[in-house]
């Protein structure tokens, strides 16, 4: 059977939102670029969200093959996950009510996040649809890593899908034995497909445009380490504030790019622009706005290094969109940026949470620029490896293959 077209589903945050703020990230840069790539590739993609804004159209082209469809669940404006797990039977409702109106064929549902998995999961029944998963992120993973505020039901919810699911995507290997250890995934239903990475806009760029972008940041004279992220609590940046205090390095700035997150993202804003006033940080670091996607790479190509400090990640953009811009990484030792940093030959990996392990890491890139500039040169042929083309051929053969398989029943 030839496959003809893809239902996406992303309804906890639009592929059009900011990344950065809210509730948009990493997972709004895969659905957006995974959607776009299998449409060049021949496969058609509606991606299905959640309707926010009062008298948005319901149905947007995003470019040839690919639209996204608004369904209107629920009260307008943002909802809160716990909110929006209240709403999975009405999301499934109107999700089959497009599916069954719009008289558009589809041959694979593939969900995007836990509470879509969960849409997906009655989707696949109502529709008889073979259901494909990525949860991007894992209640019981962030659990061990030590991060809590999950709901009580996101694990049972992702353990019900895990069993039902025909096609589980994990973005790393450990991810995949996460999936079997902790959710009793079926090895053989688990393939791992990393995300990629737009070469076109990340790339290395010479001396002179770093400085130019330097210049156009207002940065110039200036080292600078750069953080890119949602601003709450897991991602960390409180570490990198802390770092550059123990650094003491005053020719150097830290650039904090990302806007409030989730229910404590307010709060933690305000808890990092107090720490960034306090003695050893004053007039250090600076705030800057979640940015559109396409100027990231100028911020890049600015920082001499840009920190990760998640305390937990399944894979971690920010430090593949760095690499390919020729950026060395110091990061955490969650388990997805382990798989992309090779420690002292792209970039570093701290496993403890000390300042003072960081501001060492921060030392071995700032004093040795040729040493770096090797650094960010290998990170760039590394990150070869991922493009979202690799990304959407591989998942037109295993949306085929789908096809050929009995599927999957909820035990």
């Amino acid at each position: 059977m030839s496959l003809r077209r893809v239902l996406l589903l992303s309804l906890h945050t639009s592929p059009l939102a900011q990344p950065g703020t809210g509730d948009g990230g990493g997972m709004n840069v895969y659905v957006r670029s995974v959607a776009g790539a299998l449409a060049h590739s021949g496969v058609a993609c509606d991606v299905l969200t959640r309707r926010e804004a009062p008298g948005a159209p319901e149905v947007v082209q995003l470019e040839p093959g690919v639209r996204m469809v608004e369904l209107a669940v629920g009260p307008r404006g943002p909802l809160s996950r716990e909110d929006l797990a209240d709403l999975v039977d009405d999301l499934v409702g109107a999700a089959v009510r497009h599916v069954r109106d719009g008289g558009r064929g589809y041959d694979a549902v593939h969900a995007n996040y836990w509470v879509a998995a969960a849409v997906g999961h009655k989707i696949k029944h109502e529709l008889d649809l073979p259901l494909a998963v990525t949860f991007h992120t894992l209640s019981r993973v962030k659990a061990a890593d030590g991060v809590p505020g999950d709901l009580p039901r996101r694990a049972a919810a992702e353990e019900q899908v895990v069993g039902c699911s025909d096609l589980v995507l994990a973005s790393t290997p450990t991810e995949r034995d996460q999936l079997s250890e902790l959710y009793g995934a079926v090895p053989e239903r688990v393939e791992v497909l990393p995300p990629g990475v737009d070469h076109g806009r990340f790339h290395c760029a010479t001396p002179a445009t770093r400085a130019a972008a330097r210049a156009s940041l207002g940065l110039s004279g200036r080292r600078v380490a750069l953080f890119v992220g949602r601003i709450q609590a897991l991602k960390g940046a409180d570490l990198a504030l802390e770092a550059v205090a123990a650094l003491d390095d005053p020719s150097l700035t830290l650039v904090v790019v990302g806007g409030a997150s989730g229910a404590d993202g307010a709060a933690e804003l305000a808890r990092l622009e107090r720490l960034s006033r306090s003695p050893g940080l004053a007039g250090r670091v600076r705030f800057v706005a979640a940015q559109p996607h396409h100027r990231l790479p100028l911020f890049y190509w600015a920082a001499d290094v840009v920190l990760v400090p998640s305390h937990s990640e399944s894979f971690g953009l920010v430090a593949l969109e760095a690499a390919a811009s020729g950026t060395p990484v110091v990061a955490s030792g969650a388990a997805g940026l382990r798989s992309l940093v090779d420690h002292g030959t792209t970039g570093f990996i701290v496993a403890e949470r000390d300042p003072a392990a960081w501001a060492s890491a921060l030392r071995d890139v700032l004093s040795d620029p040729e040493h770096a500039r090797a650094m960010g040169a290998a990170a760039e042929m590394r990150s070869r490896r991922y493009s979202w083309s690799l990304a959407a051929a591989r998942l037109r053969r295993l949306y085929g293959d789908l096809s050929s398989r009995a599927p999957v029943q909820c035990s």
